[in-house]
């Protein structure tokens, strides 16, 4: 009985300390994003790609995918500062774990990366898909942008939450797994992000 009543004390202080960096992870990433219109300008972007692609008429398709490159620039600047700004946060609260689901203090035994370098990893790709010159057409553009700002949401979940509830969200959203998503994005971008998240990796 004693030890029924240790362990459920002990799985409810794990819950609280959970739900308190949870929230206090949410704060610090909103504040940051408060700042910009970068969802607004992903979500103008999915919407838009997708109407893009389903135009018949070539004329009108030119037209869509030539109003959202002005998008996709400011985009591409908003995570340039974003990253510039978060670079500002506490060192001590922008460790990730890198295990798939949250334990307490696993970022010290289990090896964490930074979301101030993550986010830089982030604006560098969204800027690099933005700016692809040998994108043999819009939609190749459009499907590595789309694939790069997926992998920026998927971190920020990560940082919020946890690895495989980042995961499945997205596969929830978007019928993506992690591993596909990875491998849509953009080489240099994949050879940065793995070589900062991957666990064989150290702190």
């Amino acid at each position: 009985m004693d030890f029924l009543l240790t362990f459920a004390m002990a799985l409810a202080v794990f819950w609280i300390a959970k739900a308190r960096l949870q929230r206090q992870r949410i704060t610090v990433l909103a504040r940051f994003l408060s700042g910009h219109s970068i969802e607004k300008n992903i979500e103008t972007l999915t919407e838009g790609y997708l109407r893009a692609l389903g135009e018949a008429d070539p004329g009108r398709r030119d037209q869509v995918w030539a109003l959202l490159r002005t998008t996709e620039q400011a985009l591409c600047e908003q995570m340039r500062q974003l990253a510039h700004d978060f670079a500002t946060a506490d060192p001590a609260a922008t460790r990730v774990s890198k295990l798939p689901i949250w334990l307490p203090l696993a970022s010290a035994f289990a090896g964490s990366f930074d979301m101030r370098e993550a986010l830089r990893v982030h604006a560098r790709g969204i800027c690099r898909a933005v700016d692809e010159e040998v994108a043999k057409s819009a939609k190749d553009r459009a499907f590595a942008i789309t694939a790069e700002m997926l992998l920026m949401q998927h971190t920020c979940h990560w940082f919020c939450r946890s690895k495989s509830v980042a995961s499945a969200r997205m596969l929830a959203r978007h019928r993506t797994s992690y591993e596909q998503l990875v491998g849509a994005v953009l080489p240099q971008t994949r050879s940065e992000y793995l070589g900062l998240v991957s666990l064989a990796r150290g702190a």
